[in-house]
């Protein structure tokens, strides 16, 4: 559109100019044609009124010196000045619009002087004029009308003007040997001239003299000036000559003293006049045909500017026309190419993260242009997208090779956490002193809260872990196995209404969700505020609830989290390294691998509220009791185990973040979901936050039909590590094998013993009745009412052989 304005603007312009232009040279051609039409008539009419109202003048004025004249030929001129004014004034009656304004009052002037000629005439034929007023009206109107003359012959053409110079002298010439001729005429009538009239006619004959001699002569065409040197060579010409030095040789003071020659200075103006008036249409021809010539060149001019100009702007606007839409498609093709750089250029960037391999001489194909401007600048825009694709090309494959490092140095980690926590197992079942179960509990909570970071960062770094579970396992369960993944898990409070299951291929996922939103709570709640973690069934599937007691958010912030909860963003975690929030990169992308719906809300304790909704697919009914071997055994992932050397590495998001507000602050989502993963604590085998939940004084009891969370570590009885009751320290004991089915309640066998020889024996526990019956009384005394039948049994499996191969092909 801006070139079209450009390229019309222009042409327009130069559109205009011509017209103009062309307008101009039009007006003024037309106006010189009019003036030169009105030139050509106008002189004539005028030259033939002259010489009517001078004759008229003459007889006029000897009929007053002299009463005897016979009237007729007076009556009989009167009758040709009619004519000659009725003809004058239809002849400049029109065809005078737009004519210069000398002009135009000239001729008003010459045409309003010829309305007193019949008063003139009445006056003189009731004898009440004098001869000195007849006389200068008749002047006066020939006057007026010479003057029309010399405004004809003002143009602008020098040309013409200087054709028509010559003219008017003659005319004026005339004119005053005309008034010579009156004035003797009526001076050989009276028979004598007074001293005004005298010296009137010494005025007339130098002006005549200077006229004729000075002036014409020197500006008459060859022709014309042949021809009038012939008429100065005529008798008629000396006698007119002669009388007028008889006239300049006679004394002012003898004004009755006039030449003798009368007679022949009538046969000599008769024979004159009729000379003079021929050169005069001479000089009247040759003004109209310069006149003529003018118009014709000027309209030949005005012709060929007209046409040069028009083609001019034709050839103008063809070629702007041309080279604007030349340029408009190199431009169109310029922001095509762009355009598709911006659609490519994102789609080879996604076709890279989906790790597909990308050609790049195949994807950017170069495009010419040509070597002017804007082919440079295609050619900028060529090197652009392919160093565009190249550097995509590059990062991404550098990206995979630090995705695939980082996977594989905390999948190895993960391999020595696994092989910690069965030792820590191993340990566990050996020793029985309070004070060693204490501190081995603790390593074994601290190794589940380091497996989950390794799972993080397998995770965020693009891979997913691989531990699977074979049957549904009560959100219970998952909820507690989440606790055992928390630093300060003893603020946390555990509500489940009803006994609901959650399907196997969600329980990783959820429990490692639900593990790093617990983490975030109590990092940012202030002690000893508890957290509340509730979980139920609704008309939709199941909702896990997370509420903490910290300073909230802004309702930006809020806004800002569940945007990105609802969409995550892609995790770079080379241009994340120095970010503190990762936690919630991890939450994102495990809530988007199973379409889960996360919300944050403000909490009515001035904290943040986290809901997570598990969608109705993903609950699964209690699976019925199976009669085997194993039918009391909890359910196991495809590991068999918590990746006790064999699981699949899982991301952490670090030691805890630091803010100063609730739950939502603590990181954003990454961009990319994972696939369902294993949860972070070991679910089959044991929930390691049972015995957190207990210790912190969480609620064990019933509501509504629901589970609370007991201990898992305080053996049946679920006694806690660290739990008041009057100041008595609880005995951190538990009950082995307690949550195993029969075929499996064996002790470990060692080396040398005599169950090596007999795999049938199965010996009693090393543990006294009175030994676990106290126990149970501790920890239901720590614990409070909570009665027997609320604490599941405790899960316990066996590591994966085998484990270490399958990370090491990782």
């Amino acid at each position: 559109m801006v070139l079209l304005v450009l390229a019309l603007i222009p042409s327009l312009a130069l559109a205009a100019l011509w017209g103009v232009s062309t307008a101009q040279l039009a007006l003024d051609w037309r106006l010189q044609a009019r003036h030169a039409a009105l030139a050509e008539r106008g002189i004539t009419l005028t030259g033939d009124l002259a010489a009517a109202l001078r004759e008229e003048r003459r007889l006029t004025a000897e009929i007053l010196a002299d009463p005897e004249t016979s009237p007729t030929a007076l009556r009989q001129q009167r009758e040709r000045t009619d004519k000659a004014v009725r003809a004058f004034r239809s002849g400049t009656g029109s065809g005078t619009a737009g004519l210069h304004g000398e002009l135009r009052d000239a001729l008003a002037r010459a045409r309003e002087e010829l309305r007193v000629l019949p008063e003139v005439r009445e006056d003189v034929d009731d004898r009440i004029s004098t001869q000195p007023v007849v006389f200068g009206s008749f002047t006066l109107m020939i006057d007026s009308a010479l003057k029309f003359t010399d405004a004809l012959g003002n143009t602008d053409n020098g040309a013409v003007s200087v054709r028509a110079q010559p003219l008017t002298d003659l005319m004026w010439a005339n004119e005053t040997l005309a008034r010579e001729d009156a004035v003797l005429t009526r001076g050989w009538a009276a028979g004598h001239l007074d001293k005004t009239e005298r010296s009137d006619l010494v005025e007339w004959i130098g002006a005549q003299q200077y006229l004729f001699e000075d002036r014409i002569a020197s500006r008459l065409p060859e022709t014309e000036a042949a021809f009038h040197h012939d008429t100065t060579l005529m008798d008629a010409w000396h006698t007119k000559t002669v009388v007028e030095q008889t006239l300049l040789q006679v004394p002012l003071t003898e004004p009755e003293d006039l030449p003798r020659e009368a007679g022949r200075w009538r046969e000599a103006m008769e024979e004159l006049q009729p000379r003079l008036q021929e050169l005069t249409g001479r000089l009247a021809a040759d003004f109209n045909r310069a006149n003529a010539d003018s118009v014709w060149d000027l309209m030949v001019r005005m012709v060929a500017a007209s046409a040069i100009g028009l083609g001019a702007v034709v050839v103008v606007i063809a070629l702007t026309l041309w080279l604007t839409g030349s340029l408009r498609q190199r431009i169109l093709a310029l922001r095509d190419e762009a355009a598709r750089l911006e659609t490519e250029l994102p789609a080879v960037v996604e076709r890279l993260q989906r790790g597909e391999d990308i050609d790049v001489d195949a994807e950017v194909r170069e495009v010419p242009h040509g070597d002017d401007e804007l082919g440079r600048l295609g050619q900028a825009l060529n090197l652009a997208r392919r160093s565009a694709v190249e550097t995509a090309v590059r990062e991404t494959e550098q990206h995979r090779g630090f995705e695939r490092l980082l996977q594989r140095i905390a999948r190895r980690t993960q391999l020595l956490i696994g092989l910690q926590l069965k030792k820590l197992d191993e340990m566990e079942r050996r020793h029985e002193d309070p004070e060693v179960l204490e501190g081995l509990f603790d390593l074994d909570h601290l190794a589940a809260r380091l497996r989950r970071y390794e799972e993080n960062l397998v995770i965020l770094g693009g891979g997913q872990p691989q531990r699977r579970w074979r049957r549904p396992v009560p959100v219970l369960d998952v909820l507690r196995s989440a606790l055992g993944e928390v630093q300060d898990y003893r603020r946390i409070q555990i509500e489940v209404q009803g006994r609901p299951w959650l399907s196997e291929r969600a329980v990783g996922p959820v429990a490692h969700i639900v593990a790093e939103l617990m983490e975030n709570a109590t990092a940012f709640s202030k002690p000893p505020n508890p957290v509340e973690a509730r979980a139920g069934l609704v008309g939709r599937g199941l909702v896990v609830e997370i509420e903490d007691r910290g300073l909230g958010m802004e309702p930006e912030e809020y806004d800002r989290l569940n945007a990105m909860m609802a969409e995550p963003p892609r995790m770079d975690m080379m241009s994340r390294a120095d970010d503190a929030r990762l936690g919630l990169y991890v939450v994102a992308r495990l809530a988007a691998g199973l379409a889960l719906t996360l919300e944050f809300r403000p909490s009515v304790f001035g904290g943040t509220r986290v809901i997570v909704m598990i969608p109705a697919e993903l609950v699964a009914d209690a699976p019925e009791p199976d009669t085997g071997a194993d039918a009391d055994a909890a359910p196991r992932s495809d590991a068999d185990a918590d990746a006790d050397g064999g699981g699949a590495p899982a991301a952490a998001a670090g030691k805890p973040l630091p803010a100063a507000r609730g739950t939502a602050e603590r990181g954003e989502p990454a961009a990319a979901p994972a696939a369902p993963a294993a949860p972070s604590a070991d679910l089959p085998r044991r929930s390691r936050g049972q015995a957190a939940a207990a210790v912190a004084g969480g609620r064990t009891g019933t509501q509504d039909g629901g589970s609370r969370a007991p201990d898992d570590r305080t053996g049946a009885d679920g006694a806690g590590l660290n739990g008041a009751g009057g100041g008595t320290r609880p005995l951190p004991r538990r009950v082995r094998q307690a949550s195993l089915t029969p075929e499996l309640r064996n002790p470990p066998r060692r080396p040398g013993t005599d169950e090596d020889a007999s795999p049938h024996a199965h010996p009693a526990p090393e543990r006294s009745g009175a030994t676990v019956g106290a126990f149970q009384r501790q920890s239901r005394i720590t614990r409070g009412p909570a009665s027997e039948q609320d604490i599941p049994p405790a899960d316990v499996s066996t590591p994966q052989p085998g484990g270490t191969a399958r990370e090491d092909r990782e």
